[in-house]
């Protein structure tokens, strides 16, 4: 039993020693391993390239921005015509029809008359029933003048006027204002059976003709003016405050602030209309929070010999507008892809980035308009750049085309 015991024992001790051995050859070639491992060694400093870059050049100037917008063709004035008497339809002018257009006055369509004739012929009847009798009164109160005159002056003052058929004469003179005043009234009834158009007008719209039955207050006609139209536009508040109204489109072209309308969907290319800012209302728009214009446009119909071969607008149309602002003297007009965030521009000085703050006026579609932040003597960076730290190294393509200061001058039209 023993020497089993002890042949058990020396076999575990074997083992252990084995194992012991093989951890400390591991540790031994992992230790001469990292030992001999290479090291990185420098051979010199890191040096950073410089940025190819374009730059252009801008001078203050005093231009004239052109804010441009969407607006709504809209009519200045817009009636819907209803009678103001009852009765049929027995004349319909040839010129009531939808899309005509009609001059102020011009009889649309009249209502049977015949009623209304012989009704002013029974007030005039009566007016003179009522002055006759005022006349017979009249010559009643003489003759009570001179009776009174026989009479003792012992009578009171309602007696007296009683003596006297005053009373009588009030009533008698009344009679007559009240004649005279139904003649009046059935005049006008007998004028309101012919409906004629109020301006010169373009007609939308014509629910009767001849035959119809009408009542007071009956849509018979939706007609609009057609001496100008509305475009109502809207643009950012910020942009309100340089822009001013006109009195008339030449006004607007004696200061050179035509408004030009485009409709880029219906109209060739190139064609425009003329209009001039005639209102700036005194309420945002709701959905957009927008401040609204009101853009006048004479003859919108395109009628007139001098707006031959000129497109007519259209109600309910949308059309693009170019407003001409008040021009910004000493100002400089940047294009605004090269404006950077947070109103930011980028500076090449003496080869190297310069991040420089602006103060920028306003803005249109294409430019930033630069109060303060940038001088002739300035290089912009017009391109694009993969590091931007102030004082990163910059220099020019050798053969860029460098821009010159042409996006400071003005646009040649609206």
């Amino acid at each position: 039993m023993a020497t089993l015991f002890s042949d058990r024992s020396g076999s575990w001790i074997r083992t252990a020693l084995i194992c012991a051995g093989i951890l400390a050859g591991a540790t031994l070639l992992m230790a001469l391993i990292f030992a001999t491992e290479p090291q990185a060694q420098t051979s010199g400093t890191t040096k950073e390239s410089a940025m190819l870059v374009d730059v252009t050049t801008l001078r203050p100037d005093t231009v004239r921005p052109v804010i441009r917008a969407m607006g709504t063709v809209r009519p200045v004035e817009e009636v819907v015509l209803s009678p103001r008497v009852e009765g049929q339809i027995v004349t319909r002018s040839e010129a009531f029809d939808p899309g005509q257009d009609v001059p102020e006055g011009e009889l649309l369509v009249r209502i049977d008359p015949s009623d209304y004739r012989n009704t002013l012929k029974q007030r005039r009847s009566e007016l003179q029933q009522a002055e006759s009798d005022l006349q017979l009164e009249m010559g009643r109160q003489n003759v009570a003048e001179q009776d009174y005159q026989l009479l003792d002056d012992t009578l009171s003052a309602a007696n007296r006027d009683l003596v006297l058929r005053r009373p009588q004469l009030r009533a008698a003179r009344s009679a007559v204002e009240s004649a005279r005043t139904a003649v009046e009234q059935a005049q006008l009834n007998l004028e309101r059976t012919a409906i004629r158009a109020p301006f010169d007008a373009h007609i939308l719209e014509r629910n009767v003709s001849t035959g119809s039955q009408v009542q007071p207050g009956d849509p018979i006609a939706r007609v609009v003016g057609r001496d100008r139209y509305w475009v109502e536009a809207t643009i950012p508040l910020s942009q309100m405050q340089w822009l001013s109204t006109a009195a008339s489109l030449e006004d607007a072209a004696s200061r050179n602030a035509i408004v030009r309308i485009q409709n880029r969907t219906a109209w060739p290319e190139g064609t425009h209309r003329q209009g001039y800012l005639a209102r700036r209302i005194g309420a945002l728009e709701d959905r957009t929070r927008m401040a609204r214009l009101l853009i006048a446009v004479p003859d919108p119909g395109a009628t007139t010999p001098d707006q031959q071969n000129k497109p007519a607008l259209m109600l309910g149309s949308y059309v693009d507008v170019h407003i001409p602002a008040d021009p910004l003297p000493d100002v400089v007009r940047l294009n605004r892809d090269y404006l950077r965030s947070d109103d930011t521009v980028w500076i090449m000085e003496s080869d190297s980035l310069r991040i420089r703050d602006v103060e920028v006026i306003l803005k249109d579609a294409r430019y930033a308009y630069v109060r303060t932040g940038i001088t002739a003597a300035d290089s912009i960076v017009t391109s694009g750049l993969a590091t931007i730290r102030e004082g990163a190294p910059l220099r020019l393509a050798p053969d860029a085309d460098r821009p010159s200061d042409r996006d400071a001058l003005p646009d040649p039209s609206p």
